[in-house]
């Protein structure tokens, strides 16, 4: 699949997950003030999304996905692997379903996917199998390639992103700007070091990683976005 492979590694989008999409789009409009724009089914998976234009003037091309799980589909990635995102993961669904939707990581997308994948490799990160996907639109058939661990995991607490390569079309195209632009991400985690040497093994620009994404040695790891909202600064975080 061809992506547009001279633009830059950039932040993609940032996901949270929701116990029920009925039960994202409550609090996004409870928490952002919006209501989120129509998403779709991903078959692969099993889940489905709903999706909000959070593109501005520190990331140029990026989306919110409030995502959960189909309980009407059924995944065409069949046993025993697991979805993305570790959304099989007991402990985690749990908590969302009992304290709320939550940011519970992020993506980046690069333009040469493989090649990124490899450099992971090298370090000693095995993101996953590199998975052809896609969900249909109004607009024609979305395409992606996207790094998906056959356990579903997410690596380094979520804070280490999957990686992302879309093909002719990207869902920021066809999405309305909502009034909510993403200011800066934070990430935080006891091995800093080696999360930054990844980071910068994806070969996202030095300048965005310097001012709009900064990473920390922490105890706990943490993964916190804020935006301008209708309703003023939000930050959403992990913990």
């Amino acid at each position: 699949m061809s992506g547009d492979m001279g633009a830059p590694a950039q932040l993609d989008h940032l996901v949270v997950m929701a116990d029920t999409l009925e039960a994202g789009v409550s609090w996004c409009e409870r928490t952002l003030g919006i209501t989120p724009a129509a998403g779709g089914a991903h078959p692969l998976m099993g889940t489905h999304n709903r999706l909000i234009n959070v593109s501005g003037a520190a990331f140029a091309r990026a989306y919110l996905e409030i995502i959960a799980i189909d309980p009407e589909a059924q995944p065409t990635r069949a046993a025993p692997l697991r979805r993305w995102f570790d959304m099989d993961d007991d402990a985690l669904r749990t908590e969302v379903a009992q304290n709320g939707p939550r940011l519970i990581h992020w993506v980046v997308s690069v333009p040469d996917l493989a090649h990124v994948h490899a450099e992971w490799s090298r370090l000693g990160i095995d993101r996953g199998a590199v998975l052809e996907a896609s969900r249909p639109t109004p607009d024609g058939l979305l395409q992606w390639q996207i790094t998906v661990r056959d356990d579903g995991r997410r690596l380094f607490d979520g804070c280490l992103p999957t990686l992302i390569q879309w093909g002719a079309q990207h869902p920021v195209q066809s999405l309305p700007a909502s009034g909510v632009q993403l200011q800066s991400l934070h990430l935080a985690h006891p091995e800093a070091p080696r999360l930054e040497q990844a980071l910068h093994a994806a070969h996202l620009p030095p300048g965005e990683l310097a001012t709009t994404m900064t990473t920390a040695h922490a105890p706990a790891p943490v993964l916190r976005a804020t935006f301008s909202t209708p309703r003023g600064p939000v930050t959403l975080s992990n913990r």
